[in-house]
């Protein structure tokens, strides 16, 4: 009546064990370390190692011990202030092909990483995390404007079949050449009317007749705004892409976002994807000119000099077919060469406007062009100024052999890394204006060691008084029952540390409300075995009817609270969904240990008796 079939315990003593494997590691302090890892050009190798080594030493800087893992380079500290003196050095020492990043180091042991054991995360108020305060280039926004307006201004003049000589962008402002005075003010009454957030003025002191094209106070905050709001937007979808877990994202001031990352372990790649202002555009190739007479400075006027990857020049039409942000989705992928590639699908405006381009110059070469904006500072007039420089580069040449539409590959990528970096970013949306990362730090915990520390003796406090309870009431029983109770928060902390989630001082909260709910089980099969024996049934019927019994009842409850935390998940935020994912995972795991746990040890201790004596 009350023996478990072989399957059954192997199956209960298995999970246990693989509970208790991917648990340890979260008994093993990180190191602090700096990273690095390489910008597009650069490259991890041995001679960087041996290059940082060598400035670490010659400062006097100790460190346990470098090392090259998964094209990144970790050096491990034993403290914070060691970690940011070196990361300072590190800086100075190398190039900036490469991202310096501080970071947590993990000292799993191998024999457990060898089977995928990595500790969890855990958030800012408890461990911290990574601190980003990040400035917008507000200037680089209003030129993006500026811009816009210019391309929309030559459609307009084509369509009035208005003649003009130049249209350009200097500084805040768009001068509009014209071929007569008479243009001019035909151009001035149609502009006028079509663009009352610009301010459009002649430009008197000029040979050539022209305008100039302003925005207007109420559009350059507006401008300004939008692209601060836009930059949030895109931030938050990619640090989603990033799979951070209750992240925070706010504006402050006029001009910055500050983001706070907790628990990442890959700062490095949180920068670099945060802050990366890539984005792509497709051209036609300029087969028409001689690309070595534009390498000697004679460009023609409709056509751009670009470099490829191998470093050859191209020349490209300055018409650009697509941009970036008509991509709605992009997965990394592989091509049907088994090379790294990304697959696009467009939005509606950009698959029609790709379709007309790409029928009207079917056998035509067309390139992709990777755009990536990097700052730097400059001495100017004996002034340090910080420049934006545009770094194009040529991906992808290809010819365009059918009429592309929605959805059509890219090729020609170094790495599934760069295929899985660029789908990112394509994914997540091109930041509106560039960011630049201002100030960056690792927090600690934000409630202080003290009160976390105080919050974590609570916990135990309260545990051990369940503990001792347990076993005063109901005896070998509940003993029984706090051996259970101790795996399920083995098996709650192995299920965060396999999914890599994070956890916060609202998902401790969830773990003591799922250690309550755990002895409550065992309290509701205990008692219905004391009435079974009140009853006078004997004690292998009373265990028998006690588990059985009970089942619905502790069914019924875990099943409610199951739909409570996953509405709570669903539609909560932030600490809630903390909340939520450790009362979920609770509820899973208590009902395997408080049931079938329990079951299985009482029935080792009673199964083989005919008439034991119960100790409960």
């Amino acid at each position: 009546m009350n023996h478990y079939p072989l399957w059954k315990n192997v199956l209960i003593i298995a999970i246990i064990l693989i509970g208790v494997l991917y648990a340890t590691p979260n008994l093993f302090d990180d190191d602090y370390a700096v990273q690095v890892s390489a910008s597009r050009q650069g490259k991890v190798d041995l001679a960087l190692m041996s290059t940082i080594e060598t400035a670490l030493k010659a400062e006097s800087i100790e460190y346990k011990r470098a090392e090259i893992d998964d094209d990144r380079l970790l050096v491990r500290f034993s403290d914070a202030d060691t970690q940011l003196k070196a990361k300072d050095i590190i800086n100075k020492t190398i190039k900036d092909e490469y991202i310096v990043a501080l970071n947590f180091a993990a000292t799993t042991p191998d024999w457990l990483a060898a089977f995928g054991a990595e500790p969890m995360n855990l958030g800012l108020d408890l461990r911290g995390g990574v601190h980003f305060l990040m400035e917008v280039d507000m200037d680089a926004a209003v030129r993006q404007a500026l811009n816009s307006y210019s391309s929309e201004f030559r459609t307009l003049l084509r369509d009035e079949k208005i003649r003009y000589k130049k249209i350009q962008v200097e500084a805040e402002k768009v001068i509009v050449g014209f071929r007569s005075i008479e243009h001019r003010d035909q151009a001035l009454a149609r502009m006028t009317r079509e663009y009352n957030q610009l301010d459009i003025v002649v430009l008197e002191e000029s040979v050539t007749p022209s305008l100039i094209a302003s925005l207007t106070e109420v559009a350059l905050r507006e401008t300004r705004s939008t692209a601060l709001q836009q930059n949030i937007i895109t931030l938050r979808n990619r640090i989603n892409e990033l799979g951070v877990a209750e992240p925070t994202v706010q504006q402050q001031g006029d001009n910055r976002i500050v983001v706070q990352l907790p628990g990442v372990q890959d700062t490095a790649q949180a920068k670099k994807i945060l802050g990366a202002t890539a984005t792509l555009e497709f051209r036609l190739v300029d087969n028409k000119h001689d690309v070595q007479d534009a390498i000697n400075g004679r460009v023609p006027a409709n056509s751009k000099l670009y470099q490829r990857r191998s470093g050859q020049a191209i020349l490209l039409s300055k018409r650009v077919m697509l941009t970036g942000e008509h991509i709605i989705n992009a997965a990394s992928t592989l091509d049907q060469n088994g090379s790294p590639s990304v697959s696009i699908t467009l939005d509606g405006k950009g698959a029609r406007a790709f379709s007309n381009v790409t029928r009207d110059n079917i056998g035509n070469p067309m390139a992709v062009v990777f755009i990536e904006s990097k700052a730097e500072i400059r001495e100017i007039d004996g002034k340090m100024v910080k420049v934006r420089r545009q770094m194009p580069e040529v991906i992808n040449v290809a010819t365009i052999r059918d009429q592309l539409s929605k959805k059509f590959q890219i090729t020609g990528l170094d790495s599934t890394t760069e295929a899985r970096d660029l789908a990112l970013l394509l994914r997540a949306g091109a930041l509106a204006a560039p960011i630049d990362i201002v100030e960056e730090r690792t927090v600690g915990p934000s409630l202080g060691q003290d009160n976390i520390d105080k919050g974590f003796n609570s916990v135990m406090i309260g545990f051990v008084f369940v503990l001792v309870f347990m076993v005063i009431w109901y005896r070998v029983f509940g003993a029984v029952a706090n051996l259970a109770l101790a795996f399920n928060l083995v098996l709650i902390v192995a299920l965060l540390s396999m999914l890599q989630a994070t956890l916060t001082l609202p998902g401790i909260a969830g773990i003591v409300l799922t250690v309550g709910m755990a002895v409550d089980a065992n309290v509701l099969i205990f008692e219905r075995i004391r009435e079974e024996l009140r009853i006078g049934n004997s004690p292998q019927a009373s265990i028998h009817a006690g588990y059985a019994k009970a089942f619905s009842t502790i069914a019924d409850a875990n099943v409610t609270t199951l739909i409570a935390a996953i509405v709570l998940f669903g539609f909560g935020t932030g600490a809630i969904k903390g909340f939520a994912v450790t009362l979920i995972f609770g509820i899973a795991t208590s009902m395997f240990t408080a049931i079938m746990g329990t079951r299985a040890v009482i029935n080792l201790i009673y199964g083989n008796k005919n008439k034991p004596k119960l100790s409960i």
